[in-house]
């Protein structure tokens, strides 16, 4: 038989499959696929009474229906209702205290990315980083056989002021502890059945307190960290693990840190040992080896009896008359002050920057800035001028020092240069540079840049290749990390603090650790203390780059059109108004960068007033009970 040739043999293997396939579906479409209405019967159709006459007024009625109109609305059908959607990111909750008026923010880890509405789905809420917690420093007072002169109970007061307020601005939660806590403490009428010296009596009654409390410091109260915020030891204590009982050389008892155990084991020893009766200190009472001690360490200053005999005649003299120990108490509160402000000029030898961007129209804008410039650069009142803290005896003194002010147009991370930025709404920095007091969408879509501001402050330290969107990152870091945070203040233009406003210096003062000079400034200089020639810091120094010096009618100008932007961002969100938020959103879309740059700083300085705010109301109840029964005590 003659052998039978397949045409797809010529074919690959796969490729003869494919033509297998190809010619079976032409098939099946050519003859099982079409039909002809006029040929094909149901077989069911004569079955139905009347099945021709109906169907032929179906095709009527089809080919008569209307055309649906051209502009018919869109129905939005609810995304629940299909089933082929997508699963969808759900904001994260809302957080206990997480609001101040109309800022809000999230905590969390992502605080670095460049827009928190990626995190927090919501264009108002800030992502700002975890608040650190911080770690209990307590110090013991005891009201009850206390000095009765309204001297010294006005200095032992602000005494207490001064050491929570240092403790807290370098990251401390401050707590002072009575005898309350002492005889909550098991080991309390072990105590009070031995009979002990004045002195160690006192000690003991501190330690109780501190062991009913648990692991963390216990600090004197007149013993203050005087340092940079990274100074070593400063940074140890705020890591809150303490694996040993320790006790530092030349502090004496002003300052011990430690676990629960090793507290109770040292109470525990000290009350067993026989000799306990006749030794003043708890550091005598214990046995060798039961200290931990750091030789090298000088974070903190601790003003006691031997201190200041030492280095503080004047204080001295007046401490030794029965007469003048009012006075000499008195003296203390300014002396530790004024170290403390000296000990911050110190740390900063560069001086001070007031961050000022696009100089040639925001002179007004960092007014606020340049008055607490000048409030940090004067000295602060002081009874020994030429003195330095007991742990800095080799300091600059404040009367000899020229603290300069500088009013850079850019960004410097440079760790002796303390910055103070104001960063401005979008709408506010649009309302200057271009001088106008009404914005629109066509002016703002045509007429203006995008993110002025951060790109201009960002110029030096970024370079001019990358986007707004990438410097929002090193512009946070520079408000919120530990190290920037501590070499920089953040304000908003839209409400800026007032050096003449008590309630906004006691804010500073809480920020930077000790209070800021009170008395006014009208040209910026500052005074010396004490009489003799004048010392004093050069003006404010401005690089203006290409931008001229502006006039008083542009800086009359300035200050119109900023306070009208004030009002316009503040009090226009409340209103309602519709103009007001169509333009508010168009500016803040047209500035993204500049826009979150605004909310951040705006939301982190709103949590630290929050944050400071909680911890006063929960130890207001605890110190009312301690002065209450200190006012009883000297009455």
């Amino acid at each position: 038989m003659p052998t039978r040739i397949n045409p797809c043999s010529y074919l690959p293997r796969r490729l003869q499959i494919v033509a297998s396939l190809t010619a079976f579906v032409l098939f099946c479409i050519l003859f099982l696929g079409t039909s002809s209405s006029d040929t094909t019967v149901d077989p069911y159709l004569n079955q139905v009474p009347f099945a021709k006459q109906i169907q032929s007024g179906a095709h009527q009625v089809v080919d008569n229906l209307p055309s649906l109109p051209k502009d018919l609305p869109y129905m939005n059908t609810p995304q629940w209702l299909n089933p082929f959607r997508g699963p969808a990111h759900t904001p994260p909750p809302e957080q206990a205290n997480s609001s101040s008026g109309e800022a809000r923010w999230y905590s969390d880890f992502k605080w670095r990315n460049p827009f928190s509405s990626s995190v927090t789905l919501d264009e108002e809420r800030a992502v700002l980083p975890p608040l650190k917690e911080r770690p209990p420093v307590y110090t013991y007072f005891d009201a009850t056989g206390r000095r009765k002169d309204d001297k010294s109970k006005k200095a032992e007061q602000d005494l207490l002021q001064i050491w929570r307020r240092a403790w807290w601005a370098q990251g401390f939660k401050p707590v002072v502890l009575g005898r309350p806590e002492a005889m909550n403490n098991p080991q309390y009428r072990a105590v009070q059945t031995l009979e002990l010296e004045p002195e160690l009596d006192m000690e003991m009654m501190r330690w109780l307190a501190w062991g009913n409390m648990g692991t963390g410091i216990l600090c004197n109260w007149l013993a203050v960290p005087m340092a940079a915020h990274d100074d070593p030891l400063l940074t140890f204590l705020r890591r809150g693990e303490y694996p040993a009982l320790v006790r530092y050389e030349g502090l004496d008892n002003g300052l011990f840190v430690g676990g629960k155990e090793e507290i109770d084991k040292a109470l525990k020893a000290a009350v067993n040992n026989p000799a306990v009766k006749r030794v003043k200190s708890m550091v005598e009472a214990v046995p060798s080896g039961t200290f931990e001690v750091d030789p090298a360490h000088d974070g903190v200053a601790f003003y006691s009896t031997a201190t200041i005999t030492a280095k503080y005649i004047s204080i001295k003299e007046k401490l030794e008359d029965p007469e003048t120990i009012g006075d000499g108490m008195a003296m203390l509160p300014p002396l530790i002050n004024s170290h403390l402000h000296m000990t911050w000029q110190n740390t900063f030898t560069s001086g001070i920057a007031v961050l000022k961007p696009l100089p040639e129209h925001t002179t007004a804008l960092i007014e606020p800035a340049i008055d607490i410039a000048r409030n940090l650069s004067q000295c602060s009142e002081t009874p020994i001028p030429a003195s330095c803290p007991p742990n800095r005896p080799r300091c600059k003194p404040c009367v000899s020092s020229q603290m300069l002010i500088s009013l850079p147009p850019v960004f410097r991370n440079t760790s002796t240069l303390f910055t103070i930025g104001t960063v401005p709404h979008s709408y506010t920095l649009t309302s200057l540079i271009h001088s106008r007091d009404e914005l629109n969408l066509k002016f703002i879509r045509r007429e203006t840049s995008r993110d002025a501001w951060i790109l201009a402050a960002t110029k030096e330290l970024l370079g001019t290749g990358l986007s707004s969107f990438a410097r929002l990152v090193n512009m946070k870091e520079a408000v919120a990390s530990d190290y920037g945070s501590s070499r920089s203040l953040w304000l908003t233009a839209e409400r800026p603090p007032s050096v003449s406003s008590e309630k906004d210096l006691e804010e500073l003062d809480w920020t930077f650790g000790f209070q800021l000079p009170r008395s006014p400034m009208p040209n910026g200089h500052s005074e010396t203390p004490v009489p003799g020639p004048e010392r004093r810091p050069p003006p404010p120094k401005q690089e203006f780059g290409d931008g001229p010096v502006p006039s008083e009618a542009d800086l009359a100008k300035e200050k119109t059109l900023l306070e009208k932007a004030r009002l316009f961002v503040s009090k226009g969100g409340r209103t309602g108004d519709k103009a007001f938020v169509r333009t508010r959103d168009v500016v803040e879309a047209w500035n993204l960068a500049d826009t979150e740059a605004w909310k951040f700083v705006r939301a982190w300085n709103a949590r630290r007033r929050v944050e400071r705010r909680r911890w006063e109301e929960e130890e207001e109840e605890f110190s009312k009970g301690l002065f209450h029964k200190w006012i009883d005590a000297i009455t």
